[in-house]
């Protein structure tokens, strides 16, 4: 065994010659910057941008508007501080798909994996892409609406763009989050700086209660829950930074200074949405980002083909993981109709965060003495999980097509689970097709299956568990 180590160290320095990685691994290139960029650039480049009509709309005035923001964002601290103890607790990439597996088992993991692959992340993403083309045809249509084939081919070219640099370069990936989540935030601050400017200078009328607080309708439970579900898609992207846990540095240290902090930036940005190219832009890379390492945790779960599971072997990126995003993205450009999916996205999304708080109330009663480096008090997920229940039962009441939609979507689910999860006797020529497509996958795109590090090898072979850690690999 030990020559079979040496071997495999002879082979990792003929890599390092050639500038092939010694290991084909998904890489911790992700520091304390990238991961706050992460969070930020993902949260003020959704749906900020499309959600404040919707929130007005159901509130029925702007001081109740307002006041749905500034709740929204509170309650969506409250969850980011349970996602904290989560992502250190079971520090997997993948998110809430994740931790859902680990606790709940297969079936309800894969539901959440199915609805956020198929609906959620494509139909974000191009709404994103979207508002990008149509602020950047903008000059170039000052009269008009931009046409509907340019803004489908820039919103393309852009989603093509972003896919290769994340396909070429973790780094350059992060780098380009940095740049346009630094550039976004300092126009928000002139904004805001502005606005403070014009508060001080007596030009707050729209804000006195008698006039923020007039309404042109009387506002329902079902509403006010409508518009919560609206405010929380314009908040969606505070807990990306769990989907990517496996490629940051130290999680702990994320974990515990960015998701409560970057969400309380958030709800500033909704206020006064500028620079809406350059959000949107960093947007798409952030969601391209996390989402592909969704498709990727999935695969290596065998929730989805085993290709996704496959990385670059030499960029170690996650490539069929990310073409596979980025075409779904595309389907659903395409197909035109991506506003209108928004309410059952937003539906989703709510129901997935609070399965997935659900598990951790779960896991600590399960295993009361697993070591958890952040462990958030118990009133947290409750008042959280009081909230969701309460506005799911009243969005459902108020707008069960919408809603039910959602449900549908998700529970379609179910029977491909079965039948191809669960199901293990296929025929033959099923599992001939699978391994065929993989194979002709791994010489197209030059992916292999993560391996195992060689130092680490030799470093089990000092160990007394040796035999245990390092008999399947070798």
């Amino acid at each position: 065994c030990t020559g079979h180590v040496q071997s495999m160290m002879k082979d990792s320095d003929l890599k390092r010659d050639s500038g092939i990685p010694e290991r084909v691994t998904l890489k911790k290139e992700i520091g304390l910057l990238s991961a706050c960029t992460i969070i930020i650039g993902n949260i003020i480049g959704s749906g900020i941008f499309i959600s404040p009509k919707g929130v007005l709309e159901h509130s029925g005035s702007v001081g109740l508007a307002l006041v749905v923001w500034v709740l929204g964002g509170g309650i969506a601290a409250l969850g980011s501080l349970c996602y904290a103890e989560l992502g250190v607790t079971i520090p997997k990439s993948g998110g809430d798909y994740s931790y859902v597996t680990e606790i709940f088992g297969g079936l309800m993991g894969f539901l959440l994996l199915w609805s956020a692959v198929l609906i959620m992340y494509p139909t974000t993403l191009a709404v994103i892409a979207l508002t990008f083309s149509n602020y950047v045809l903008q000059p170039v249509f000052p009269h008009c609406v931009p046409p509907y084939i340019a803004t489908r081919m820039l919103s393309t070219i852009c989603i093509l763009f972003l896919t290769w640099v994340n396909c070429y370069s973790v780094r350059l990936a992060t780098r380009i989050q940095d740049t346009f989540t630094v550039g976004k935030l300092l126009a928000l601050g002139l904004i805001i700086t502005v606005g403070l400017v014009q508060i001080f200078g007596g030009n707050y009328e729209s804000l006195t209660p008698q006039v923020a607080f007039m309404f042109n309708k009387a506002p329902s439970i079902g509403q006010i829950a409508l518009a919560f579900l609206h405010a929380s898609f314009a908040f969606s992207g505070w807990n990306f930074l769990n989907y990517v846990t496996e490629e940051v540095v130290d999680p702990r240290r994320m974990d515990s200074l960015c998701t409560f902090g970057e969400k309380l930036l958030g709800m500033f940005s909704t206020l006064m949405p500028i620079s809406v190219a350059l959000s949107t832009f960093g947007g798409i890379n952030g969601y391209l980002f996390t989402s592909s390492r969704l498709c990727f945790s999935g695969a290596r779960e065998g929730h989805l083909p085993s290709l996704l599971a496959m990385i670059h072997f030499k960029h170690c990126t996650p490539i069929p993981a990310l073409l596979v995003c980025c075409t779904a993205t595309i389907v659903i450009l395409c197909i035109g109709e991506t506003h209108s999916l928004i309410n059952y996205v937003s539906f989703i999304n709510y129901l997935s965060y609070g399965v997935t708080i659900a598990s951790l109330l779960y896991y600590r009663w399960k295993k009361p003495n697993l070591y958890r480096p952040i462990k958030v008090s118990l009133l947290v997920p409750v008042c959280y999980l009081l909230f969701w229940a309460l506005l799911l039962g009243f969005s459902l009441h108020s707008d069960p097509l919408v809603c039910g939609v959602g449900l549908v979507i998700m529970l379609t689910g179910v029977p491909v689970y079965f039948l191809g999860v669960y199901w293990k006797d296929k025929p033959k020529c099923i599992y001939d097709f699978t391994e065929w497509a993989t194979y002709l996958g791994q010489r197209v795109f030059f992916v292999v299956y993560p391996q195992i590090d060689p130092i680490e090898v030799a470093e089990w072979t000092d160990r007394s568990s040796f035999t245990s850690k390092a008999s399947g690999p070798l």
